[in-house]
């Protein structure tokens, strides 16, 4: 092991800068579908999985604007009215992606689902293959209307918590 230079002391500074580069760096790459056929893989921004969600989105709005959705737990079909996408969307393996939403009920402002959406491949573009509702509001004497979870998340597996 080489003997560290006394009159040169490392520039912990510098090691920091590095990694906050390396980090940025890391964060700008793409994320891109698994290898088919020995084709080369389709990359998918982040921009590309919020551009298939709002399409995915927009194709399932009525002429009243209102996102229907059947509840995968209770059966009920929702009335939403979609708010936002939340950051980050991301890869789950090779070509899957995922990405999280909220939805305000119609009529009822301050009640917030949370659905889920898991997309992957399909040509040239990610189509969603699956919806679940993660949180469904629940009030609070205390606290209001707030998202109450159905399941969790252990290594990108869905763990339901009742």
């Amino acid at each position: 092991m080489a003997k560290l230079d006394e009159r040169k002391q490392p520039n912990q500074f510098g090691a920091i800068s590095a990694g906050v580069f390396a980090l940025g760096l890391l964060l700008s790459l793409p994320v891109s579908a698994g290898d088919t056929a020995g084709t080369e893989p389709r990359i998918y921004y982040v921009e590309d999985i919020k551009a298939a969600m709002e399409t995915h989105i927009a194709d399932q709005v009525g002429a009243d604007g209102v996102f229907h959705l059947k509840d995968d737990r209770t059966g009920e079909t929702l009335a939403l009215r979609f708010v936002k996408i939340h950051d980050p969307v991301r890869q789950i393996d090779g070509d899957t992606y995922f990405a999280c939403t909220d939805f305000r009920v119609v009529g009822e402002s301050d009640k917030l689902y949370d659905i889920d959406f898991w997309l992957r491949p399909a040509g040239e573009v990610l189509e969603v293959y699956d919806t679940k509702v993660h949180k469904e509001p629940r009030k609070s004497l205390l606290y209001g209307w707030y998202k109450y979870p159905r399941y969790t998340f252990i290594d990108d597996e869905v763990v339901p918590l009742y």
